[in-house]
């Protein structure tokens, strides 16, 4: 019998309900594995006693990355972890952006602001800042020209809390089109969803954000799976991954780019699409009796 970890977190006000979770582990049960939903920091946990360890919804390791990559390197050392630690490591800090566009990957186009450098923002368009650490939109805004003071308070505090800042245009083809999430799990593609857009003209960045509004099925076009395939594949290491999701945006020539390319803890929106659930079980059965 598998005996497999779901690793999520502690409930609390800023963390999200993960509803996938609970239908995942009675699958996973109903499939012959013995399954639990497990808190990545819960003191005193044998990661060793489990075949496989699926990051599934740790959704505050990015107020605290460098104690959660330091736990992802624990545990795979443990048991085999999915996606493994250096994959977590590498996708945990945004400026993997950079790192894509460098192996020709359309990336929406990015700029990083860490402590101590020029807060330059844009004169011209509305623009975005958040940081290379995030999840949910938290800490993330979007501006006008003539909101700079705004935005610089925003950075300020920023790099007062140990973030370093990401400074993108504002997209606008999200107003009309969204984003859109293309899933890929036990490496080929799942489903795909798209949602609306989440940053509302004058939200503080220090509000709660809806982080899926509007969410439905999609279709990815051709031109929307090259993209995420170019993406998946410039991932350093060819890495063997369980799970992505990359989220792309259409930019001003209405080409699909790279918003963000999710490859530790990204939802999988299974309520959505129940009928994903038994390739995403296999998959994972797979992986856990393969480890």
């Amino acid at each position: 019998m598998a005996r497999i970890a779901l690793v999520t977190c502690r409930p609390g006000p800023e963390v999200a309900e993960d509803r996938d979770l609970p239908g995942l582990v009675r699958a996973l049960e109903a499939a012959g594995a013995e399954a639990a939903a497990v808190v990545w920091d819960q003191e005193g946990v044998d990661w060793g006693r489990f075949d496989l360890a699926v990051i599934r919804s740790t959704w505050d390791y990015s107020w605290r990355a460098a104690e959660f990559t330091a736990w992802a390197e624990r545990c795979g050392q443990a048991t085999r972890l999915a996606n493994p630690a250096d994959v977590v490591r590498w996708n945990a800090d945004k400026r993997y952006l950079g790192e894509l566009a460098e192996a020709g990957v359309p990336v929406v186009d990015t700029r990083y602001v860490a402590a101590g450098e020029p807060l330059d923002l844009p004169a011209d368009g509305e623009f975005v800042v958040k940081p290379t650490s995030g999840a949910g939109a938290r800490f993330a805004a979007r501006y006008t020209p003539d909101e700079h003071d705004t935005a610089v308070r925003q950075l300020r505090r920023m790099h007062a809390e140990g973030f370093t800042a990401m400074v993108q245009p504002y997209v606008r083809s999200i107003d009309t089109a969204g984003e859109r999430a293309l899933q890929f799990f036990g490496g080929s593609l799942l489903h795909a969803s798209r949602k609306g857009p989440v940053l509302a003209p004058g939200t503080a960045y220090d509000a709660r954000k809806v982080a899926h509004p509007g969410l439905t099925s999609w279709t990815p076009t051709d031109a929307e799976l090259a993209v995420a395939e170019r993406a998946l594949a410039a991932v350093p290491g060819a890495p063997e991954l369980l799970y992505a999701r990359v989220d792309l945006v259409d930019g001003d020539d209405g080409q699909p780019r790279v918003m963000e390319l999710e490859l530790v803890e990204p939802n999988l929106f299974l309520s959505l699409h129940p009928e994903s659930v038994p390739r995403v079980v296999d998959a994972i059965l797979k992986a856990a009796t393969e480890g």
